[in-house]
């Protein structure tokens, strides 16, 4: 069972893909010509990602709790649990995780499994900047990155 919804944020258009085992991704619909209206969500589960992303775009969120389904290799995935570890409002450099997960010379590969987040936002790979604090890097572009990070921090 695959189901997704499409949600009108305050930083775009996201689509986010539930399976049976929790959401699977949350892409950025960038694609102008793709002419999406929100698609409402139907499932339970879909119904509270999007409760919980209005309460984040709102001032009203720090943390998420939600199922997912994470596909990814051992490297990947752990990457994407320490990026979980890092605080709301807070950000980390590439070396910084790429030592918090044990391979302090990993943070090109580190880059590399933030660019393949398939869950941005709940898995905040925004909050990874370079090592001399300039924003680097975003699926969704630097200007949403550069959104996020200031949500983050007018709280």
């Amino acid at each position: 069972m695959t189901e997704l919804c499409y949600y009108s944020s305050p930083i775009g258009m996201l689509r986010i893909i539930e399976t049976a085992k929790g959401i699977a991704k949350i892409q950025f619909v960038l694609d102008t010509k793709e002419h999406v209206h929100t698609v409402e969500a139907k499932t339970p589960v879909l119904k509270e990602v999007v409760r919980q992303l209005s309460e984040y775009f709102s001032g009203q969120r720090q943390e998420f709790s939600l199922p997912l389904d994470l596909q990814g290799t051992a490297f990947q995935l752990r990457t994407w649990h320490a990026l979980r570890e890092i605080p709301f409002g807070e950000t980390r450099t590439y070396k910084q995780i790429a030592e918090f997960i044990g391979c302090p010379k990993g943070f090109r590969a580190v880059g590399l499994a933030n660019n393949r987040n398939p869950i941005p936002i709940i898995i905040p790979c925004h909050r990874v900047i370079g090592v001399n604090g300039d924003l680097i890097g975003y699926a969704g572009g630097l200007a949403i990155k550069e959104k996020l990070l200031a949500i983050e921090h007018k709280q």
